[in-house]
């Protein structure tokens, strides 16, 4: 998610926006939760802190719903974009979620995309394109740019077809 939460804020900055992206790594073993995030504004960013009440999250793991408070912070007018292929009441994440407006909680099965499209269990990519899709914040084009800048020649191009289905997939076309 740190390169995913990179190639987010650089694609913003492409747009125009001012963007930050600032990765926590919490402890320092290996499978111990990331979390990124990401700050986008028309107006120049000051501040260095994590975010605290987000508008939007992204969840590569949902294993992670029953290890860390995900939802803390999230505004009860936020999203939530999830990698699984589950149905939503079996990742037993309602008492959350049921507060979050109708079809402000997207599931995408992006790691399955990851290893149809590039043969490795990478979501990152795929994530980003779903969240163009339903996020006003970011235009897909924007993410195959960053996706390009960051994974130049076949394995961007591999990149963006990835985050192309999964944009597809998330805004049911």
């Amino acid at each position: 998610m740190v390169s995913a939460a990179e190639m987010l804020s650089i694609a913003a900055f492409e747009e125009g926006k001012h963007s930050q992206a600032v990765p926590s790594f919490g402890s320092e073993r290996m499978g111990a939760p990331v979390v990124a995030y990401v700050r986008i504004d028309e107006n120049p960013i000051e501040l260095r802190e994590p975010v605290l009440d987000p508008d939007m999250l992204i969840v590569q793991d949902p294993t992670l719903f029953h290890a860390i408070d995900v939802f803390a912070g999230l505004r009860n007018d936020g999203w939530v974009l999830i990698n699984t292929s589950r149905d939503l009441h079996d990742l037993h994440i309602d008492e959350a979620t049921n507060r979050l407006p109708q079809g402000h909680v997207v599931t995408v099965a992006a790691t399955e995309l990851a290893m149809k499209h590039l043969g490795r269990p990478t979501p990152n990519t795929v994530l980003l394109g779903a969240l163009a899709a339903i996020s006003s914040e970011i235009e897909i084009e924007a993410v195959y740019d960053a996706i390009r800048k960051k994974f130049p020649g076949r394995v961007g191009e591999a990149n963006v077809i990835a985050a192309q289905a999964a944009y597809q997939q998330a805004s049911g076309a």
